[in-house]
């Protein structure tokens, strides 16, 4: 499970921030302001940060800047600025990605995603039961033995593998893997999820006891008990 620090000085965003991203599978914690963050970070990791920009005490940038300074943990700065000038502010000094107040839940969840998968090393290797996926040459093996996948059928791999437990709506998988204000129908996701599973089954992995139709919802990577 992925944890998340949310860090807003007004209590209702946090609520609203925690409600949505807790049922898709995100520890949330709750952080008032800039110190209490930084207390938090002292001795506890996190995944990534939404930071607020507009905080008393220690406004976003300066909490950015000082947190960059000691780890290397992702940020996406939240605020009601549209100056383009406040945004290249936020991305120079360490910001990973910026996106305005008032979002969309869709679209923060698709670039939430989007930052988690960025942050990985290009060597990285998701393992799972015999299957690898090689991150550095965009390859899926199972048993040393590759299996051919187009970049969209790797990219929701990525995601399943990433999120395992976690059930994804046909919305959710367009944005996350098409990409938000992307027009693709649901069959297209349900084609995708059909052939990925022909492709492990060919190969000889069980996808059939993991990659679950959640009916009426969408589809999950589940560890079986």
């Amino acid at each position: 499970m992925k944890t998340i620090l949310l860090v807003d000085d007004e209590q209702r965003m946090l609520d609203l921030l925690s409600l949505y991203l807790s049922p898709l599978g995100y520890k949330c914690i709750k952080a008032s302001s800039a110190i209490d963050a930084l207390e938090y970070l002292e001795s506890n990791p996190a995944d990534l940060i939404l930071l607020d920009v507009m905080m008393p005490e220690m406004n976003g940038w300066e909490a950015c800047r000082e947190i960059k300074k000691y780890w290397e943990t992702p940020i996406i700065m939240l605020t009601a600025r549209s100056e383009k000038p406040d945004i290249v502010k936020g991305l120079n000094i360490g910001a990973d990605d910026y996106i305005l107040k008032p979002f969309d839940d869709e679209e923060l969840v698709a670039r939430i995603e989007a930052v988690l998968r960025r942050g990985q090393t290009e060597a990285e290797t998701i393992s799972f039961h015999g299957l690898n996926l090689k991150m550095d040459s965009f390859e899926l093996l199972f048993q040393n033995e590759k299996i051919l996948l187009t970049p969209k059928e790797f990219a929701m791999m990525e995601l399943f593998l990433n999120n395992q437990n976690k059930v994804f709506s046909r919305e959710h998988l367009i944005s996350s893997v098409w990409g938000y204000g992307v027009s693709i129908e649901d069959r297209t996701i349900d084609s995708h999820v059909r052939n990925l599973r022909e492709k492990l089954r060919k190969a000889g992995f069980p996808a059939d006891d993991y990659l679950l139709t959640v009916w009426g919802i969408g589809y999950k990577w589940t560890e079986k008990e």
